[in-house]
This record gives C-alpha cells, sequence and structure tokens, in this order.
C-alpha cells in the first residue's frame, strides 16, 4: 500500500516507493559532489532515529539544528528527530549568541546539531547558560562530538521497531517543529508548525508548479532554516526532483552550471543581486554588442505574460532570447525553467526582465505563520493562467484569503500555525474567529489575484495626520539602479524622507565612466553629481504618489547593509528600528538640520 502523506518524514517514503532516486540529495565536500540515494536517506534517517532513542530522546523533546549551508545532513537530521517523535528547532546561524541563547532556552532543546567552527565557537560562548545535554557537529572538529557517534550508535536495528512505533503515534495535527521568526523587532516568536499545516502546504503548492516528476534537479540555497526553503525541500522530495546544496551565495552561478538545475528559489535581494551584475556585464560592452545588450533589456522591461503584447513584440523577443538571453540562462546552468521567490515583495522590473528571459520567477505570498504558502504565480495549469505581474498569484486550494475593512490580510487554512509557543496572548492577538491576521494589507482584484499593498504595522502617520505606506515607496525607489537600499521615515514628523544605501557597484562602475574621482563610498557621496542622479531617483518616485506622501529630504550611508552589521534580518528584510538608530545622525539631520 503506497504512503499516505500526513507527516512529515512520510516524504522520503513516498519517494521511496515512487521514484527510487539514486541522487536523491547532493552536498558538495572538498570539492567534490556527494550524493545519496532515496534509499541511503531513509537508511540513515533511521539510524538517526535509533541513535537518538539511546540517547533517551522522548516524543515532544526538542532538538536545535543550526548550519551555516544547507547539505544533506540537515535532511537526515530532520527526518530522523521527527521519526522519534521530538520536534526539531531550526535556528539560523547567522543571529548573535544572544538570540542563540534565547531560542535554545526558550524552546528547551536538549540536544544540539551544529555544522561548523564558526557556529560551534558561537554556541560554545552561551552553553553553559542552556540545558543542552550534548552538541553534535557536523564536520569532522577534534576534540568535539560528532554527529556520526549518533550514527554508529544506531547501526544496531534492533530497536527499528521502537523507531516505527513512534512513527506510528505522531499524528498529522502534532507538533512538528519550532521555527523563530527572524524579528524586525524583540525577541524572536517561537511559531508552532505541525505536520499537517507544512504537509497540507506541500500539496497545494506543488500544483503549481510545473516540475516535471522524478527527472528534474533543484539547487537549493535559501536557509533551510527559514521555512520557505523548507517546504520547498519536501516539495522537491515529493516530485522526484534530487537536491543539490549550493555551495554558497558567491558559488552560485558556479554550481549552477556544474549542475544544470531546472528549478531554483530565491529571495528579491538576490534576484536584484543577479540583475545588477548582468547590466554591469552590459554596461562595459561597447558598439554593436552594447546596443543589441540594452535593446534586449528595455524589450524585456516592456514583457507581458501570454503573447498580450502583440506578434511583433513575440517576435522581436525571440531574437533577444536568441542573441542576448540566452547568455544571461546559460550563466545559471541553461536549463532553469522555474524560479519562485518569496519573503518579500519582488519588483515587478525582475518578474517582467526574467519572464522575457525565459526564466520566469513566480513570486508568492506567505509567512512562517502560514507554513508559508498563502498563494503564488504560476505560468499554465490545467488550462488557468495564473500569472500576473505586480502580484502575488491566486490563492491555493484549501485556503480562504479575506480581506478585513481595514484592508489587512486575514488567512484561514490548513497551513495556519498552531500559535506562538508560550505565549497564549501573542496567539490570541493574530489569531481570531478562525483567521490568522497577517499584518499586511492587500487588494484582491476581479480575477482572483492578491496584490500587497504594505504591511500595517508599517504604516506610520505624519505629524499633520496624513498616512504613509513605506514599502510603496521603497519598491518604487528600488527600481534605481543607483540605489540598494531604502527606508523610508518620518513618523510623528512632518514630513516623509528616506535614509539611502546606494548600490556602490554600479555607482562606483557609473562614476568612473564619467571620470568622477573617488577613493571612498564617503567621496562617493558627498559628491554632487552623485547626489543629483539619487534625487531625480527620488523625483521620478514621487510623481506617483499623493503630495502628503512625496519624499522631501534623504540622506545617503557610506556602508553597505547587511545581515552581521545588524541592518536586515536573516531573510534580509529591514530591522527598521535599529536603521533608525544606526543612522540617528542623519535622521536628526534630516528633520533638526
Amino acid at each position: 500500500m503506497p504512503t499516505e502523506i500526513k507527516r512529515l518524514f512520510d516524504f522520503p517514503y513516498h519517494q521511496l516507493e515512487t521514484y527510487n532516486l539514486k541522487k536523491a540529495l547532493s552536498t558538495k565536500y572538498d570539492g567534490k559532489w556527494e550524493s545519496i540515494s532515496t534509499q541511503e536517506y531513509i537508511n540513515q534517517s533511521n539510524k538517526l532515529s535509533r541513535g537518538l532513542l539511546k540517547l533517551g530522546v522522548q516524543p515532544n523533546d526538542k532538538i536545535a539544528i543550526i548550519s551555516t549551508n544547507n547539505r544533506t545532513e540537515w535532511n537526515i537530521c530532520d527526518i530522523g528527530v521527527l521519526q522519534t517523535g521530538a520536534q526539531t528547532v531550526p535556528i539560523y546561524p547567522t543571529i548573535c549568541k544572544e538570540d542563540y541563547e534565547y531560542v535554545i532556552n526558550h524552546s528547551e532543546a536538549i540536544y544540539c546539531f551544529v555544522s561548523d567552527v564558526e557556529v560551534l565557537d558561537k554556541l560554545n560562548q552561551i552553553k553553559d547558560k542552556t540545558q543542552l545535554k550534548g552538541v553534535f557537529t557536523f564536520n569532522d572538529i577534534k576534540g568535539e562530538k560528532s554527529w556520526k557517534e549518533i550514527l554508529e550508535a544506531g547501526k544496531d536495528d534492533s530497536t527499528q521497531n521502537e523507531v516505527e512505533a513512534r512513527m506510528k503515534a505522531v499524528k498529522e495535527d502534532d507538533l512538528a517543529t519550532l521555527i523563530y521568526t527572524s524579528g524586525t523587532t524583540g525577541k524572536p516568536k517561537g511559531v508552532m508548525l505541525s505536520h499537517k499545516n507544512i504537509v497540507s502546504n506541500v500539496l497545494a503548492s506543488e500544483k503549481k508548479v510545473p516540475l516535471e516528476f522524478g527527472k528534474d534537479k533543484a539547487l537549493s540555497f535559501l536557509p533551510v532554516c527559514h521555512i520557505f526553503e523548507r517546504m520547498i525541500l519536501y516539495l522537491y522530495q515529493f516530485c522526484g526532483a534530487e537536491i543539490y546544496f549550493a555551495e554558497s551565495i558567491d558559488k552560485l552561478s558556479e554550481n549552477a552550471q556544474e549542475i544544470k538545475p531546472d528549478v531554483m528559489t530565491a529571495v528579491p535581494r538576490l534576484y536584484e543581486k543577479i540583475y545588477d551584475k548582468i547590466i554591469l556585464k552590459g554596461e562595459d560592452l561597447s558598439g554593436i554588442k552594447k546596443k543589441l545588450f540594452f535593446w534586449a533589456v528595455n524589450l524585456g522591461l516592456e514583457y507581458k505574460p501570454y503573447g498580450a503584447n502583440g506578434w511583433w513584440y513575440e517576435k522581436q523577443l525571440s531574437l533577444a532570447r536568441k542573441l542576448i538571453f540566452s547568455k544571461w540562462q546559460a550563466a545559471l546552468g541553461g536549463n532553469l525553467k522555474l524560479m519562485v521567490s518569496g519573503s518579500a515583495a519582488l519588483q515587478p522590473r525582475l518578474t517582467r526582465i526574467f519572464a522575457a528571459a525565459g526564466m520566469p520567477i513566480m513570486e508568492g505570498y506567505g509567512l512562517t505563520e502560514t507554513s508559508p504558502v498563502v498563494s503564488v504565480n504560476f505560468i499554465n495549469v490545467d488550462g488557468v493562467k495564473g500569472f500576473r505581474v505586480g502580484t502575488v498569484g491566486k490563492v491555493i486550494d484549501g485556503v480562504e484569503v479575506k480581506i478585513a475593512e481595514t484592508g489587512e490580510i486575514l488567512v484561514k487554512g490548513p497551513n495556519v500555525m498552531l500559535g506562538y509557543y508560550k505565549d497564549p496572548v501573542k496567539t490570541a492577538e493574530v489569531l481570531k474567529d478562525g483567521y490568522f491576521y497577517s499584518g499586511d494589507k492587500g487588494e484582491i482584484d476581479k480575477d482572483g489575484f492578491l496584490k500587497i499593498t504594505g504591511r500595517t504595522k508599517e504604516m506610520f502617520k505624519t505629524s499633520g495626520g496624513k498616512y504613509v505606506i513605506p514599502p510603496l515607496l521603497e519598491g518604487e525607489l528600488k527600481q534605481s539602479l543607483f540605489i540598494e537600499q531604502i527606508m523610508v521615515v518620518g513618523e510623528n514628523e512632518k514630513m516623509p524622507a528616506a535614509i539611502i544605501q546606494p548600490n556602490f557597484d554600479y555607482l562606483k562602475d557609473w562614476a568612473n565612466d564619467n571620470k568622477i574621482s573617488f577613493t571612498s563610498n564617503e567621496d562617493l557621496i558627498k559628491n554632487e553629481k552623485v547626489i543629483a542622479k539619487i534625487q531625480q531617483a527620488v523625483d521620478d518616485c514621487n510623481i506617483h504618489f499623493g503630495k502628503w506622501e512625496r519624499i522631501k529630504r534623504f540622506e545617503l550611508t557610506p556602508d553597505e547593509w547587511s545581515i552581521d552589521g545588524g541592518h536586515l534580518t536573516p531573510t534580509m528584510k529591514m530591522k527598521r528600528a535599529v536603521i533608525v538608530q544606526i543612522y540617528k545622525d542623519l535622521y536628526e539631520k534630516i528633520y533638526r538640520p
């Protein structure tokens, strides 16, 4: 009897019965790709489960996993832990040691798996302040306990009956994982997701993703501790896709050329970086090559799906794909037919240009609390056209979305979380009358496409009592090649303003082309011509908004905003309160010069 998928650990067994892949999971070690089959994936997961039983792991125990990169070991640990009835607590490697301490203590994790020395060193600084009984490493580290010790302890299969009894006892409504939100403010919240939450999301999302079952290759590099990538990994397993784990974002293109993926996922920030690098290469061209390059780019920026621009546009597009866009595809392996975007809003220009290039980005919408997908764009499923630029697609099957009178998006469905761990007050604030209150604002058009219009918590009032929605202005301004990051400010102030981090890679090239001398970022942001370019971008943006919304002043930052610098969360969202604090001098200069 085929495996009925109700729990997360059912996915590998389904894959074994349906596809039995020779290369289910692949990771690069010391410069060489190493793969394991579906059978070996299950065998090792069972070994780990049996080893955990010997350690005394009980149902509902919590086990943390912290890994710098996605890798085969993560998935084996995930399945191995879940099969015992315990729950996994994935932790972002990039958060500070104080947050490590908070998450481990709040979740009451008793064991922790870590990937490498860097993570271990950070963990060791706070380990004594936690209830951890043991730490196991994926990499071989002298003097440390290796995760292989648990596998070795589990070689004895005499307790497999107990493992299977534990598996049988796990129900679909049981808690599967605690995912701590990266949070732009305050302490992270532990989102409780059940097996059903995530499984239902996988099975509903799969219908919208045009994968060739049992044949495609997927490249994974977004942090698997984030529910977006984690759900996607289960989806790949369900569809029988070979999963390859990228070494790092820097090696993404190299890895893509090695394995030639059919599908990958990313956050908007990464697609922006890919696009900016391509444009910079185009700027370095000359003569007819440069003219052809930017002809193709400008054509791509006018793209509309389903041939809506007419036959002449499609004919030109076919030529552009042959001459120019084929090279873009080659840089990512040449076989990429689908990219998926989540976590934040994707600029419409990127949606258009990558679709024109034959690598459509399917933007979706969701939150950790909704496991995550609520809606997603899709090309063509059963004759239904589900792709509309500037939207986050149509709501997936089994999920209901309602727009409150305030404009807030309310979600109901099997994907909605159980609640926040140990926090009934915050749970009650967002789960009301069977709906999850997302905190996002949106609207649904006549064809059923959902559009995000802002975030209720990010709205602010000026001192004149006028409402401003920063993400709308920020999204418009980030379409400028000169702007990398922007945060609109002005709560309780007389006018909206902006703190801007220029796109220094592009700016330096532009400055050199325009014979502007500089030795540092500080020089650049003080240059009158640079300021004038940013001002032009602001002016172009302002015309799309009401007078009370327009950005009246801005200041430029000399440093690049980053996760390590504290500006961004691990999912590349801005920490607004932190950024204001970091640049409080610039803020004061704007409002109290």
